[in-house]
Formats: structure tokens, C-alpha cells, sequence
């Protein structure tokens, strides 16, 4: 199949989800955010077996799907699950990733992984394209990750989320980044240096990205940032000029974060004030294998706990959504908080 008919199909499917949502779909107002048990399919395994665990995944573009591929087939960091099926956008990313991450069965379908997998990872370059393919396998009883960003706007995430909870299907997503064993290191260092009133965040993003602007790589330097203070960013603002750009985010207790987009190294760094001075917020621990993105993910196939509540999740597409129109708008927009979405 070629890239044309692969992305109208998908294109097609993402209207008839959003019709769906449209038509009144009713979900529950009340966020899940404690381990799902139920009768879904997940909750049979939750003691380990001999039985392999067999994951699908949904994209093929983004180098992550041979990483996973690599991760559970090649490395064997998780031994007993392994990544069996791929469907990607189009046949080349789909043989590139079977061949990089020695994953043997590829789908015509997304649909086509429904019975033989036990867990699902959402993984395109987009995230408009997230959620919609994931509805079936969530209806299922399937327990799914899906890649930074969640999804792409977070009204369809809300319903999506209030979804899985209706099927007690355990769902997670995060940046790496953000979920990773020196950013809780950070956290915990941030506790014994007292009140934080201004941060500096440097990271890469580009506003013109064919993959959702501030979307693609946003989540990366707005993951941790709430990760280490919390989700109750109030309003942004985001500052052009020329290919240079930024952001203010002010936080619901008054603190100030700048957020400096980069466009010339890839990379990551956090500087706060303090009363000595301006500190750059480094982690004092080794390097882990695997990362901790990666276990929680696998801890969740596995027993079903979400390690990331669905608050967590809908804020920081939120976040991402008001930098997205202040990028148009040059003004300060408000952050919908998550009773509102």
C-alpha cells in the first residue's frame, strides 16, 4: 500500500471518532486515577506466567518502534514479552521497523492485532492520529501506552480516558524525559531548597512542525516541568521573533517558568532561583537500565497500574493546547482545567 491510501484511511477513521464523540457518546465526570481491576483481559495475568506477552504496535514513522522492537526482541530487557506485530503508515516504515527491531508480523490493519496481542503501544509522529486507532483495543480490555504527546486535543483525551475507565482498561502515556529515574531525582532535591519562584527550561521545539508545532517536541520540556511542580499551570504566553521563540507559563501559586525553545542543540536543561542564586537542576544518580519509562510501562501490562494519573495526563495536553494558541493569538491564554474539558 502506498502513503496516499494508508493516510486517507487514516484520515477517514479520525472523522468517524470524532463524529462518535460528537454523537453523545456519555461518560462518567469522575477522572480514574488509582489500578484498574476488572474483568478486562489484563486483569487474567496479573500474577507472572510462562506465557509470553505479546505486544502490538500501532505507527511505524518514528524511530521509537524499532526501539521498542530492539528494547523487548533484541536486548530482552523484559524477558518473557516481546513486541510480535506492527502496523505502520506506510509498508517502508513498517519493513524498516520489523528489520531494525526484529519484529516478525506485520497488519494490514490496526484492527488485525485484536485477539493476538496482551498489550499495545500507539506510536505515530502525530498525535492526531493517537486515540482513534487505540478505541477498539481499549473496548477489549487491552492496556495500552500511548507515546508523547497523548493525543491532540484534550476534549477527545477526556472521553478516551473516561473510556478506558468504563472498560477498566489500564492506559498511560508520558514523555521519557519527563518519566525518567533523574527527574523524580530532581523532584525529591527540590524538596530541601524551599520556595521556587522563577525557572528557566531550555529544550528543543519547533512551532512550525508538520507534526503538530509546540505538540511534536513540547511534551519534552512540558512534561517535566509539571512533573517537578505540579499541574496547575494557570495561563501562557508564547514570544516569537524570527526562528528565535519562547514561553511564560505562570503556575496557580504565582511561580514564573520561562520556557526557551532551541534550535540548534539537542538537549535539555533547568535552572531555578533560589536565595543563593540561580541553580541548575541536575540529577546526582546513574544512568538505570531500563529506564523508568519503560518499566512503569511494563509494570502497567502487567498488573495494570497506571503509573500517571489521567489528570496528569489531560493537564499537560492542556498546557500544550494554550501554548498552541498563543502561538497564533501572541497573546496570554488560559489553561482549561480539566473540570471544564
Amino acid at each position: 500500500m502506498g502513503n496516499e491510501t494508508i493516510n486517507d484511511e487514516v484520515v477517514d477513521s479520525r472523522r468517524k471518532f470524532l463524529k462518535r464523540l460528537g454523537q453523545g457518546t456519555v461518560f462518567s465526570a469522575v477522572t480514574f486515577s488509582t489500578p484498574l481491576h476488572s474483568s478486562a483481559q489484563w486483569a487474567k495475568n496479573e500474577k507472572p506466567t510462562d506465557k509470553l506477552f505479546k505486544i502490538g504496535i500501532i505507527g511505524a514513522e518514528n524511530s521509537h518502534t524499532a526501539a521498542f522492537g530492539k528494547l523487548f526482541n533484541i536486548e530482552k530487557q523484559f524477558p518473557g514479552m516481546e513486541v510480535k506485530y506492527v502496523w505502520g503508515e506506510t509498508e517502508t516504515f513498517a519493513k524498516k521497523a520489523m528489520e531494525a527491531g526484529q519484529i516478525p508480523f506485520q497488519v494490514t490493519h490496526p484492527k488485525d492485532m485484536l485477539g493476538k496481542i496482551d498489550g499495545l503501544i500507539v506510536d505515530h509522529r502525530h498525535g492526531k492520529f493517537h486515540l482513534e486507532p487505540a478505541v477498539p483495543f481499549i473496548e477489549a480490555g487491552i492496556p495500552t501506552f500511548i507515546d508523547k504527546p497523548f493525543c491532540y486535543r484534550a476534549k477527545e483525551g477526556k472521553a478516551f480516558l473516561d473510556l478506558a475507565k468504563k472498560h477498566g482498561t489500564p492506559v498511560t502515556s508520558f514523555s521519557s524525559i519527563a518519566h525518567s529515574y533523574e527527574t523524580f531525582a530532581i523532584r525529591n532535591r527540590l524538596k530541601s531548597m524551599g520556595e521556587i519562584n522563577q525557572v528557566v527550561c531550555y529544550g528543543p521545539v519547533d512551532l512550525k512542525s508538520k507534526y503538530g508545532g509546540v505538540f511534536f517536541y513540547g511534551a519534552h520540556i512540558v512534561q517535566p516541568l509539571l512533573y517537578l511542580f505540579g499541574d496547575n499551570v494557570e495561563k501562557v504566553q508564547v514570544h516569537q521573533n524570527g526562528q528565535n521563540s519562547s514561553a511564560s507559563l505562570v503556575f496557580g501559586n504565582g511561580m514564573l517558568a520561562t520556557l526557551v525553545f532551541t534550535t540548534k542543540k539537542y538537549g535539555w536543561q533547568t535552572f531555578v532561583e533560589t536565595d543563593e542564586g540561580i541553580v541548575e537542576l541536575k540529577s546526582d544518580i546513574k544512568e538505570k537500565k531500563p529506564n523508568k519509562n519503560d518499566v512503569d510501562m511494563v509494570q502497567m501490562f502487567r498488573t495494570g497500574e497506571e503509573p500517571r494519573t489521567h489528570e496528569s495526563i489531560l493537564h499537560g495536553v492542556a498546557v500544550l493546547e494554550a501554548l498552541e494558541k498563543s502561538v497564533l493569538s501572541g497573546k496570554w491564554e488560559n489553561v482549561v482545567p480539566n473540570v471544564q474539558i
